[in-house]
């Protein structure tokens, strides 16, 4: 079980309830009253429904997708009141994320390669941070690669997360090289038998296509040392640009070979249904979530857990 300062931790779904409070209390607001039991399943509880999860994010696409499934069962006659509707609504939510879950298969490659990219803001580095703690507890050494290198706060706040987390980091000074980080990093790692490594990517906009080839140029690097790598590229997103996150995704799963996502600042916003959004739209499992800003506030995601958390 995993402490911090000799607290006992919560459980997943205490964990994701507190994340995802705003959303709860909104779709609560909203949806509580339209799926009471007793109320009839008509039309108009349709469209109410409609308007309620568009408010969360769910986007137009999934929304309309997931009504309509709800639709026919309706017209089956599934359904004897909106209490049946919702447990009904839980089950294909939690349908549409059930992703796969375990990482790509490093196929017994040592050490494993996590590349971590997004865009500036994302809450990336801080992500890292918990990420190898958390490695950590659970017994796996952990080597962090500074390889955003065009920003010195990174590398520093890195460090700080290297030395919080108990982990080795491989850094060189601003302006070198990020592919000759990568070199060191993986060089570092396999001399110490380190079983992951985690590589700080440069916050780089979806836009700037120069560096997304500079990323390229690091996934070639790493694939020379340890076969197969990265074996995983987690987008960070932060949930607070709802739609827009949804956007930068596209453009990373384009042209980063995104693996997962791992979806920050989930407590600080009302529409946590970005989440089935990105799954849906872009068929990439959310591998963490960030429920807070202590070390062991990242936790890996569960998709029943998470609709439970919307709802009860």
């Amino acid at each position: 079980m995993l402490t911090l300062f000799g607290k006992p931790e919560p459980t997943l779904l205490d964990r994701l309830k507190q994340s995802v409070t705003k959303t709860r209390e909104q779709l609560g607001a909203r949806i509580g009253p339209l799926l009471a039991g007793g109320r009839s399943v008509d039309p108009q509880l349709f469209r109410e429904l409609e308007a309620s999860l568009l408010a969360a994010d769910l986007g137009v696409r999934t929304t309309k997708e997931l009504l309509a499934g709800l639709r026919e069962d309706a017209e089956r006659g599934n359904f004897q009141d909106a209490a049946q509707l919702k447990e009904a609504l839980k089950k294909r939510l939690a349908d549409l994320l059930r992703l796969p879950e375990a990482a790509p298969a490093a196929n017994g490659a040592r050490p494993q390669v996590i590349f971590v990219v997004g865009v500036n803001g994302t809450g990336k580095t801080t992500t890292i941070g918990k990420l190898a703690w958390r490695l950590k507890q659970e017994g796996r050494p952990t080597v962090l690669c500074a390889a955003d290198t065009f920003r010195a706060a990174a590398i520093e706040q890195l460090e700080v997360w290297a030395q919080r987390a108990g982990v080795e980091i491989v850094r060189q000074k601003t302006g070198a090289d990020p592919a000759a980080v990568v070199y060191d990093g993986l060089s570092s790692a396999i001399k110490g038998s380190a079983e992951v490594v985690i590589v700080d990517t440069a916050g780089r906009l979806h836009t700037k296509h120069n560096l997304m080839a500079e990323l390229e140029k690091m996934k070639r690097t790493a694939a020379k040392l340890v076969p197969g790598a990265p074996h995983e590229v987690l987008l960070v997103l932060d949930a607070t640009t709802g739609q827009n996150g949804l956007a930068q995704a596209r453009e990373f799963t384009a042209h980063a070979g995104v693996t997962g996502i791992v979806l920050t600042k989930l407590d600080g916003t009302a529409k946590g249904g970005i989440v089935v959004a990105i799954a849906r739209e872009l068929g990439l499992p959310v591998r963490y979530v960030g429920t807070g800003e202590q070390a062991d506030d990242l936790v890996p995601f569960d998709a029943p857990t998470f609709v439970n958390s919307l709802f009860d």
